[in-house]
């Protein structure tokens, strides 16, 4: 069972990093393409000499989105699978760094591999022959290798960026503010959880400040790929809490937003031994998850994000606030529940209704465990 969880989580892990990458090829294969029609058009001009006999548009164009290509599979697959999952709790220079050596490697290499298909392709004669070794080193030592490497290093540190910036708004909300997706608002039907350290005073004091906040940033780094596997979006981090929002169709597939939970969990006792080496303690936390209709949309101009309102989220904090007082690790409203079929892999204790503060309605509350720990 545990062995098919895993595989689930590498198969998810490894969609999003295909995605990605993905999305990373086509745009520079794009990127390809109009810098050809660019160089086409610089022919053209007539501050320019011309063209020589032996060109072709199409030669030209499969010149740069082939160089694209590749680049896009090393370079790409170098930033998505190894920079970004390796540095992602480090300064951003050190990704930049990373991706700037890489890339000086990555483009010789393809200099060199463009050098010898364009040039065998024509003389129409092996690498061996002088005449295409001759080629070769006419490609290798012209300017327009160096023109690419300009260029395409601006596209490369662009694409970094992106990438970035993307990882620190959170999962498809960099994107959702591009295309100006809330700048209206809108009314949405949204699963969150808000989920908070267990006794964090008591570690602060324990601890010490600068301890306590390297411990608090180890814990968010490793939860991290648990809310992402179950297709969660880390809304925002406040002080030891941290929020997550699910769509309701990614919420309710295959009970991700309850499952997430002990997935966290799992995660942190697998490190056990770091966090006792590090701080000397093992961390645990708690949840209150509730469910219904926001308001989702763009504030700010400095500092632009998107946010959901509504009492959806005063319910939640206040049945996060219910699991110190009820001794439960989790808890969760029935209107969650109601939404999920087949919930034969939990155990479900309802707790009754129970009055919020501040609110004025009763809320039928449940606590939750996985099947697997009785």
């Amino acid at each position: 069972m545990v062995s098919l969880v895993k595989q689930h989580k590498v198969k998810r892990d490894t969609q999003l990093k295909f995605k990605q990458l993905l999305i990373i090829s086509m745009a520079w294969l794009i990127m390809g393409f109009i810098i050809a029609i660019y160089d086409h058009l610089v022919l053209h001009t007539q501050f320019s000499n011309g063209t020589t006999s032996e060109y072709s548009f199409g030669m030209l164009v499969a010149r740069n989105m082939g160089a694209a290509l590749i680049g896009a599979l090393l370079g790409g697959s170098f930033m998505v699978f190894y920079v970004n999952p390796r540095y992602q709790d480090k300064p951003y220079g050190y990704t930049i760094l990373a991706v700037g050596i890489s890339f000086i490697l990555i483009l010789a290499f393809i200099t060199f591999v463009m050098g010898i298909l364009l040039a065998t392709r024509q003389t129409g004669k092996p690498l061996s022959d002088p005449v295409s070794q001759e080629a070769f080193l006419h490609y290798i030592t012209d300017t327009y290798p160096i023109k690419n490497g300009v260029v395409w290093s601006f596209i490369v540190a662009t694409t970094q960026l992106f990438v970035q910036v993307n990882s620190k708004f959170g999962q498809n909300t960099f994107w959702n503010i591009i295309r100006g997706k809330y700048n209206t608002p809108k009314e949405e039907k949204r699963i969150f959880m808000f989920l908070d350290l267990n006794d964090s005073t008591g570690m602060a004091e324990q601890l010490g400040n600068e301890v306590y906040h390297a411990l608090l940033k180890d814990f968010f780094a490793d939860i991290t790929d648990p809310i992402l596997e179950n297709k969660g979006n880390i809304y925002q981090y406040v002080g030891d809490e941290v929020v997550v929002a699910w769509s309701y169709e990614n919420g309710i597939e295959n009970r991700q937003c309850l499952k997430c939970f002990f997935d966290m969990k799992l995660h942190i006792e697998r490190k056990k031994e770091k966090y006792l080496q590090r701080y000397g303690l093992l961390p645990s936390f708690k949840a209150g998850i509730h469910c219904g209709k926001v308001v989702a949309g763009e504030i700010g101009i400095i500092k632009r994000d998107i946010t959901y309102s509504g009492d959806v989220l005063n319910t939640t904090s206040r049945i996060l606030s219910k699991c110190g007082e009820l001794n439960e690790e989790v808890i969760t409203t029935s209107d969650v529940l109601s939404e999920l079929s087949a919930i034969n892999d939990f155990i479900i204790r309802p707790l009754g209704t129970i009055k919020l503060k501040g609110k004025q309605k009763e809320v039928l509350l449940n606590a939750l465990m996985p099947v697997s720990s009785t």
